[in-house]
């Protein structure tokens, strides 16, 4: 199982040339051709009591597959196996950014302006100086209206108020009995608003 991980993600891009007995490079024809003399060398059918060749077979399915598909193809060739796990979690567009700053000289970049600067999260820092403490926050245009939120306290204490001063009292406690009447048999509509 240890050999086989390791073949997956191997960067060489000569395995599945190797399964369908072909050179790196090999033409589309000649892929073809030789996935058709080893299919039929190898089909379970013709092969009832090897376990063995059906294995081989789905690897040669599986060679077969990812080496007459153009942008696949590419990607092995490039990257080996590897690349096509990383097209899989990724997508395909990203396959050579992913490598691109997987290279040492991305690490070493990174690394090289986390020393010069101090610190890697400059970013973060300004942003949260100038946003979240408040002393560079911008401020809103004069005759504008900030915006602020309401805390759910606040707005029931609000509306409690103002129902209070309307007259209205809210109704806080269960009737005791069932003749006993509440305010809402009454067919007064209530408003809740908040003032911005």
């Amino acid at each position: 199982m240890a050999e086989q991980r390791q073949r997956a993600l191997s960067t060489s891009g000569e395995a599945l040339y190797e399964i369908l007995a072909l050179e790196k490079g090999a033409t589309h024809d000649e892929i073809k051709k030789s996935y058709r003399k080893l299919a039929l060398k190898y089909h379970p059918d013709k092969n009832p009591d090897n376990p063995e060749a059906a294995e081989k077979f789905k690897e040669i399915n599986n060679a077969h597959a990812t080496l007459t598909d153009r942008s696949k193809r590419n990607i092995y060739d490039k990257y080996g196996s590897l690349g096509l796990y990383v097209a899989e979690q990724f997508g395909e567009e990203n396959v050579n950014t992913y490598f691109m700053l997987s290279s040492w000289w991305a690490k070493g970049l990174f690394a090289v302006c986390g020393l010069l600067t101090g610190c890697y999260l400059c970013c973060c820092l300004c942003c949260c100086f100038n946003c979240c403490c408040g002393k560079c926050k911008p401020k809103a245009p004069e005759g504008e209206q900030q915006e602020f939120c309401v805390s759910p306290e606040d707005l029931e204490e609000q509306i409690k108020n103002d129902m209070e001063r309307d007259g209205e009292t809210p109704i806080t406690l269960q009737p005791t009995n069932v003749t006993e009447k509440t305010q809402l048999i009454g067919g007064s509509h209530r408003s809740y608003r908040t003032e911005s």
